[in-house]
């Protein structure tokens, strides 16, 4: 009995060990065998890439990726628009989680009053929630914005 006790132990001991292992494997991160190295980044580093906004978006739009994959999820990036630049109606299929880094921007979701984000505010806005904003007359604007899922973005469709 003493024995089939022992090899009890010893097959909770191994499952435990091969489970808490696996998160080596399975965890986020990079997988294809390198290590994931730390990012800091400012809104006004010479080394951002800085690429066009969805079709929809006025010219003068742009977005600099800063970690992660756009097309799969937990992406962070820097959204960046003119002073007096006016953002369209439009939703993601994910939530956000933003904070002004530069600029004053005047945000709206549908339903709710417009509130202003000043640098350092940050804001939550639901998934699939449409929003529309404007940047301030004095600066551009640069939001950072976190995605939990892929980087999207849909216009409203405009009811005729």
């Amino acid at each position: 009995m003493k024995n089939k006790v022992t090899f009890l132990k010893l097959n909770v001991v191994v499952f435990i060990c091969m489970f808490l292992s696996t998160g080596v494997f399975f965890g986020q991160g990079n997988h294809e065998g390198e290590e994931e190295t730390s990012v800091v980044r400012t809104h006004m580093d010479k080394d951002l890439q800085w690429g066009p906004c969805p079709s929809f978006m006025p010219e003068g739009c742009t977005i600099s990726v800063l970690h992660g994959d756009p097309s799969k999820k937990n992406v962070d990036v820097f959204f960046k628009v003119p002073a007096n630049y006016e953002i369209p109606e439009h939703w993601h299929t994910s939530a956000e989680r933003m904070i002004l880094v530069s600029g004053e921007l005047h945000v709206t979701y549908e339903g709710e009053k417009e509130q202003i984000m000043k640098v350092g505010s940050y804001a939550f806005g639901p998934s699939t929630k449409p929003h529309t904003a404007k940047c301030g007359d004095k600066d551009p604007c640069v939001l950072f914005i976190a995605f939990e899922e892929p980087l999207d973005a849909f216009p409203m469709v405009l009811k005729e």
